[in-house]
């Protein structure tokens, strides 16, 4: 979902945390990310008790985990607190909003991208509260940001089927900042993004997501990857800090956990689907990394889903009934 904004200095907002966003975008419990990406003008942006980053046209900044945050352009403006105009803002749709003293023109268009908690967790972990790409500096990037102006401007005037192509094109421009962050790390960074850049590490986690019920073994991914055993596991350890077997580990629960939230299989069907050859193994592994066999885990999941969707149509009625006819 997109916030098309069109606001003259002085200005300022601050934006709330992504747990109360969340429930105006989805009736699930998920998280969102939020970014910005400035069109024309200028701008600045912190998270709160962070130090302000300066923005300019091009420049996307993001939020990935969804911290309350700050953005403005010049002074002595107290910041409006979008909080409390949640429900107005999510109605607005991609209708320009407007705010502001008069002044310099600044233009952005608010992002704000649906994951999955648990199967986003393994990137999120290495991202900063805050970062921003340029996505002006090349044809590519150029092209993507005048694709999205465009079609938000489709969007405004009712084009048949522009909001379809408004939302394929803010997962690209999402997967096109992290390309770009992951291209700015330090030789020397380390976490999952810096391992999915190194090749030896990248291609085993490329194998291990495309192909996770495979019955892999150290010496089988190794092979594939073409390094010896005690090469890949090195190079795992020094970008992830876990051997590639743990890791596997982990995201086959991690997909299991998340096929209990969101889907209606049996607990055998989804051991199965993960790569674990018996269901009391799989509830074994399970526990000792959620801390709740699959039932429990799959019972408070959906409980939390369905509180959430009350939440979110309480807030709806609530914005109805308070709008004048």
């Amino acid at each position: 979902m997109f916030f098309n904004a069109e606001f003259s200095a002085p200005w300022c907002f601050r934006s709330p945390p992504s747990r109360q966003v969340a429930p105006h975008l989805t009736l699930e419990a998920k998280h969102v990310i939020i970014y910005h990406l400035l069109t024309h003008g200028r701008a600045y942006a912190n998270v709160d008790g962070g130090s302000r980053v300066s923005l300019s046209a091009g420049d996307i900044v993001v939020f990935p985990h969804g911290d309350p945050h700050i953005m403005g352009n010049g002074r002595d403006v107290e910041p409006r607190d979008n909080g409390r105009f949640l429900q107005e803002i999510m109605s607005q749709g991609l209708k320009p909003a407007r705010m502001g003293g008069g002044g310099e023109i600044t233009r952005f268009i608010c992002g704000y991208l649906v994951c999955d908690r648990q199967l986003s967790k393994a990137f999120l972990a290495g991202l900063p509260p805050l970062f921003k790409v340029n996505i002006g500096s090349d044809s590519s990037g150029q092209w993507l940001e005048s694709s999205i102006r465009y079609s938000v401007e489709q969007a405004v005037a009712a084009q048949t089927g522009s909001e379809i192509v408004v939302a394929k094109l803010s997962e690209a421009l999402f997967v096109d900042t992290l390309r770009r962050y992951v291209e700015q790390l330090p030789p020397g960074q380390t976490g999952w993004l810096a391992g999915a850049r190194d090749p030896d590490v990248g291609n085993a986690l490329a194998l291990v997501h495309r192909q996770p019920s495979d019955p892999w073994t150290i010496a089988e991914l190794a092979r594939q990857v073409g390094v010896s055993r005690s090469v890949l596991a090195e190079r795992f350890r020094h970008f992830l800090g876990v051997p590639p077997m743990a890791y596997l580990t982990r995201w086959r629960l991690q997909l299991g956990a998340q096929m209990l939230a969101s889907t209606s299989r049996s607990v055998a069907q989804i051991a199965s689907e993960v790569g674990y050859e018996s269901e009391p193994a799989f509830n074994r592994a399970f526990k000792r990394e959620f801390g709740s066999p699959p039932a429990r885990f799959r019972m408070k999941s959906k409980a939390a889903t369905a509180r959430q969707g009350a939440l979110a149509g309480t807030r709806a009625e609530s914005a109805t009934q308070s709008r004048p006819a």
